[in-house]
């Protein structure tokens, strides 16, 4: 069963690497935990998922939507960012790092797909080499209370997008 609006967003650990303009593209830091409920009580925010760091619709789209959007979504009273894959936060923190992300948005990993399977929101691509993976989504959430779900049901990014997001805050 998946996420629907009026839920509460399940409690999740997800693993990144906080934003450090000096930090080189080839650094290694190690990643730490985001821990959801902690951070998110009490803002509103948006969480997104990619099925892949650097795969096409993810690194021509929809990452760059938010990272573009994002003055737009704090205008909206959004306060956080999260973008979410189920990849390791060291991959996560190179893609923020090729992407440019800054502290527009937190890039964090849910390598064991926990938090994707609690939100009922996982896909198996092992067909496609690629594993269990999230599907392709945005959640907005306010102290906690999922608003809005936009879950991809083609290639492609739509419900999903910064757009999209920005159209139902």
């Amino acid at each position: 069963m998946s996420i629907k609006v009026g839920d509460i967003i399940p409690d999740g650990v997800l693993q990144y690497v906080p934003f450090d303009p000096k930090e080189d593209i080839t650094a290694c830091p190690r990643p730490i935990q985001y821990k959801v409920h902690e951070k998110l009580k009490g803002k509103k925010a948006v969480i997104f998922a990619i099925p892949g760091p650097f795969t096409p619709a993810c690194s021509e789209t929809h990452v760059p939507g938010f990272i573009s959007a994002r003055e737009a979504l704090e205008s909206k009273g959004v306060s956080e960012v999260v973008c979410i894959s189920v990849m390791d936060g060291f991959v996560m923190n190179a893609f923020a790092k090729a992407y440019k992300a800054g502290d527009k948005v937190i890039m964090a990993g849910d390598g064991s797909h926990a938090f994707t399977d609690a939100l009922g929101l996982a896909q198996d691509l092992t067909k496609n080499g690629m594993g269990i993976r999230s599907k392709r989504f945005a959640i907005v959430v306010d102290d906690l209370v999922v608003k809005y779900v936009g879950v991809e049901t083609s290639f492609g990014v739509s419900s999903s997008g910064a757009e999209a997001v920005l159209s139902k805050l």
